[in-house]
């Protein structure tokens, strides 16, 4: 017989827990809120309690409530107010009233390879991934956004080294911007962003990066999917098929499903997205969303034979490429890689990126760059969105690259986190040889480390967790199944103290599951 655990008055009421199941705690309580929205038994714009307080009264550990109201904030039913805590969501969209659904899940570094899929009763059909799935996976496969949980910040993956960052040269602006311009920064601004900004972002990017743009194709936007969304509103309609990398960047899968489009995912080989299996999968792509200078989450560089090959498919087929350049500064060996819009020469590539890498993740501003055919349409669509980026955060950012900061920043962050990259390196092959195979990276944020062939991401991820770690399995970031399964672990945020704990800890968890696992065989 179930055994209730015992609740008292309040919240809990509503959340009926049971232990005498294998529904994990985490996924009863997430669906019991979720329950508990769509039933309006809590209303739009209801405040929830603290994961503090309702840990304590429903009895739970905070991660486990911390776990489920993360899920629910990805998914849009709940939202958080900076200062004042977590509430229902006051528009919530009518596709998230579907049923919930969990996110696919696989192991290993090769997907298992087919381009078709059996069904139950025998028949084959395309690997290719419809629409409004609305659900996001599970916070077990999630990047953190609510960090204040996770004590270490060894591991976490996308986050800048926040200790570094020069915090009093960012005061001295944002105070001179605040003292001498906030009559106009304070009221209604551009849709298309504020315009120092955008010539600042226009002659770093044809520098640094190759890009070919005026300051007017440069739109400011609140971040990398807020620029997909647009995209999506502008040059697709519900049901259009785009390729996607797989595996790849989750967040714009959640994007682009949320949007309505049919996902084909796309199989990346050392020489990045393969757009010959992508047109074999299903040749009728409108858009084809890529990461060549550095591929995510493998770190894979599209080579040239690709690249023009992409180009010429885009030219000739009328189609879109998204080339989302989110971490081409960190390029430790040899100079940056010139981008795949600089080669586009029919106006096919439209250019995302954002500086929540290079500068801090809650600053949420980004930019796309677009074809002028497209300024317009692309400016309307930011305008419905929520007018336009806050004008105060943009004015000092405008001032931090105008005045130099923003290339010598980088300069010391390249220095900081290839030294970082180094040190997780000799840590985990001095600590973990035999239980994790991780290869060095000439670019980027994270190394992959791959789990032995047997051993499954989840309990280590859970392990990972309830020691206040966060990391990310590669299985989060694939469409399809993987024959085995590795970790993502960041190395830009930790200093080397934080770092070497992160690293013993994974070591004991690993070691565990290891014994767990000759137990259970022997």
């Amino acid at each position: 017989m179930r055994r209730r655990i015992q609740r008292i008055s309040g919240l809990a009421s509503l959340i009926p827990l049971h232990t005498a199941t294998d529904i994990p705690l985490q996924r009863q309580l997430y669906e019991g809120l979720r329950q508990a929205i769509v039933s309006r038994q809590l209303m739009s714009g209801a405040r929830l309690p603290s994961t503090r307080a309702l840990a304590g009264e429903l009895g739970l550990s905070r991660t486990t409530v911390f776990q489920a109201y993360q899920q629910l904030l990805l998914e849009g039913y709940l939202e958080g107010r900076r200062g004042s805590g977590t509430y229902v969501a006051r528009n919530i969209s009518d596709g998230l009233f579907a049923p919930a659904q969990q996110a696919s899940s696989g192991y290993g570094p090769f997907l298992i390879p087919a381009t078709r899929r059996q069904s139950e009763s025998g028949a084959t059909s395309s690997t290719t991934f419809a629409a409004r799935d609305v659900s996001a996976p599970s916070t077990a496969s999630a990047p953190s956004t609510m960090p204040r949980l996770y004590a270490n910040p060894a591991f976490r993956v996308g986050q800048p080294a926040l200790d570094a960052f020069p915090h009093t040269l960012w005061q001295r602006l944002l105070a001179h911007n605040y003292r001498n311009s906030w009559t106009d920064l304070f009221g209604y601004q551009e849709a298309a962003g504020y315009q120092p900004l955008r010539e600042a972002v226009a002659s770093y990017l044809a520098i640094a990066r190759g890009v070919r743009c005026t300051y007017q194709q440069v739109i400011i936007i609140s971040g990398s999917q807020q620029g997909m969304d647009i995209i999506a509103r502008t040059l697709l309609q519900p049901g259009d098929a785009i390729w996607m990398e797989d595996p790849g960047y989750q967040g714009a899968r959640w994007a682009f499903q949320r949007a309505g489009l049919r996902l084909i995912p796309v199989p990346v080989d050392t020489a990045g997205f393969d757009l010959a299996a992508g047109q074999a999968l299903y040749p009728d792509a409108r858009l084809a969303y890529v990461t060549p200078s550095h591929q995510f989450p493998l770190g894979a560089t599209m080579s040239m034979e690709r690249r023009l090959a992409l180009l010429e498919w885009a030219r000739n087929r009328n189609g879109w490429i998204l080339e989302d350049d989110y971490d081409s500064e960190y390029r430790y060996t040899g100079r940056p890689l010139p981008s795949l819009q600089g080669l586009d020469d029919a106006g096919r590539v439209l250019y995302l990126g954002t500086f929540s890498k290079v500068l801090f993740p809650s600053l949420r501003l980004g930019y796309l760059v677009v074809p002028p055919s497209l300024v317009e349409n692309v400016v309307h669509a930011r305008r419905g969105m929520d007018l336009h980026s806050p004008g105060l955060e943009q004015a000092v950012v405008a001032d931090f690259m105008v005045e130099g900061h923003f290339q010598r920043h980088i300069r010391r962050m390249r220095t900081l986190y290839a030294e970082r990259q180094a040190l997780l390196h000799q840590m985990l092959t001095r600590r973990l040889s035999g239980l994790l195979e991780v290869q060095p990276d000439t670019a980027g944020m994270h190394l992959v480390a791959w789990l032995p062939p047997e051993m499954e991401s989840q309990p280590v991820m859970q392990a990972l967790r309830d020691a206040g770690l966060s990391a990310m399995p590669l299985a989060a970031t694939s469409l399809r199944p993987l024959r085995r399964d590795a970790l993502l672990l960041g190395y830009a945020a930790p200093d080397e103290e934080k770092m070497a704990e992160g690293v013993r800890i994974l070591a004991s968890i690993l070691e565990r599951q290891r014994v767990r696992r000759s137990l259970a065989v022997s």
